[in-house]
């Protein structure tokens, strides 16, 4: 029988208690090697608003594209799969979809590219599916429809890779263990071809999670072979189930690509907007700061929080600067209103500080001192006097420049420093290389 081209989106099979989706596929994949089964790209890792209140963890979907004769046997395949290893009993809601055709409906991306940046109703990705007659399988609510139908639709623009090591299951739960100078020694020697491996300022590792997920270790970079490279330098001692390199949208600042609606102003939305300083910020007991800008004649309350290390950039802002900041709207409280959570934060334009002092005897080269209350001023040497305060200017601290967070407050699709010029390369999949690899 001839090949068909296969499209399958996978999302929401795991817990706060276990699993992992990208494992999933690892399973799925390793397992479909055994058939007579092409796969034509590295498998894809996309990560959707993080913004979304009920996210596991990253909020991201995988989705992969083969050529089978035997689709119905493949499909039935993949969700035996993903019935065996959801964690439904803790609260995934796996959804899985399949396209099977070489060209993704065009309505697909624009359900992609909303997924992005705002919150999606479970419902509409089954609209889209029935309307295409694709077949969908879900479980419990259903709501790993959203992002197994957005993976399948997303165009990649800007792409990372990300090498994920799993754990064998008898290791599942346990505390994950690595020497640091050798992560630290790695990213020194693949920089810039890796990123958020290691924050060198708090001496500590970022590529290991924390949780019961089978991950032990997940190196992040711009392209497969530094990756693999990269990985054998960590050399951890725990033996490992093995490795499968993703393609991958972490890195790209993808969720704040579009400008927010400061007329709606919907909770859960991400993006970016520009407008005037219009409030002195406000540092919190917890070291937060607080501060509000005028964007298109609508005030909008902003916050930027400690971990970020952005905090004193917030707290030198000043009345009348022209920023463009970029996050995700928090809902509104029965005390607060609706807050926009920074991520980062540009100046565009700084007002001139200054201040009221008391004239200056050009003189003496001193200060005048005040005679009382509305008698003005007068130089204690000389006698001279003045009968105003003259307006003295204060250099900035801050610089027309972008601001972002400390490394190890990057969220995954934070977009690092080292990556704002980086043109993007495309790196042609060669399906005998180690992109996936059992130990």
């Amino acid at each position: 029988m001839p090949k068909q081209i296969l499209h399958i989106g996978i999302d929401d099979t795991d817990s706060a208690k276990g699993m992992c989706t990208t494992f999933l596929a690892y399973k799925i994949i390793s397992r479909l090697k055994k058939e007579n089964v092409d796969f034509l790209d590295f498998p894809n890792l996309v990560r959707f608003n993080p913004n979304i209140p009920w996210k596991t963890r990253g909020n991201g979907a995988v989705g992969f594209k083969i050529s089978t004769s035997h689709p119905k046997k493949i499909k039935n395949l993949v969700k035996k799969f993903v019935k065996q290893y959801s964690d439904v009993k803790n609260g995934a809601n796996p959804g899985l979809v399949f396209c099977q055709d070489e060209n993704i409906p065009d309505d697909f991306s624009k359900f992609s590219s909303d997924a992005m940046w705002k919150l999606i109703n479970r419902n509409s990705a089954k609209k889209i599916l029935v309307k295409h007659n694709l077949d969908f399988f879900y479980l419990g609510n259903g709501q790993g429809l959203v992002g197994a139908t957005s993976v399948i639709g997303y165009n990649f623009e800007d792409q990372t890779y990300e090498l994920l090591s799993y754990r064998k299951s008898s290791h599942f739960g346990k505390k994950r263990s690595l020497d640091k100078s050798k992560v630290k020694q790695m990213q020194e020697k693949t920089y810039p071809n890796t990123f958020n491996s290691f924050d060198s300022k708090k001496n500590k590792i970022l590529l290991m999670p924390h949780g019961p997920d089978p991950v032990f270790y997940g190196v992040r970079g711009e392209n497969s072979k530094t990756l693999i490279s990269a990985s054998k330098m960590i050399q951890p001692k725990e033996k490992l189930a093995g490795h499968l390199i993703f393609k991958t949208n972490q890195g790209t600042g993808d969720h704040l690509k579009n400008e927010i609606d400061v007329n709606n102003f919907l909770p859960y939305t991400s993006g970016t907007l520009q407008g005037i300083v219009d409030s002195k910020p406000i540092v919190t007991k917890g070291g937060h700061v607080f501060f509000s800008i005028v964007s298109k004649s609508i005030t909008i309350h902003c916050a930027v929080y400690k971990p970020t290390r952005i905090t004193d950039i917030a707290n030198e802002l000043i009345i009348g600067d022209i920023i463009k900041v970029g996050g995700g709207i928090r809902k509104a409280t029965k005390t607060l209103p609706r807050i926009l959570n920074l991520e980062f934060i540009k100046i565009l334009k700084l007002e001139k500080k200054s201040k009221l002092v008391n004239p200056f005897c050009q003189k003496c080269k001193k200060h005048m001192k005040s005679k009382g209350k509305n008698q003005g001023f007068q130089c204690v040497h000389c006698k001279n006097t003045s009968s105003h305060k003259t307006r003295q200017f204060i250099p900035r601290s801050l610089k027309k420049q972008l601001y972002i967070p400390d490394v190890s407050a990057h969220r995954h699709l934070t977009k690092p420093i080292q990556r704002m010029k980086q043109k993007t390369k495309i790196e042609k999949f060669n399906p005998h290389s180690l992109w996936i690899s059992n130990f």
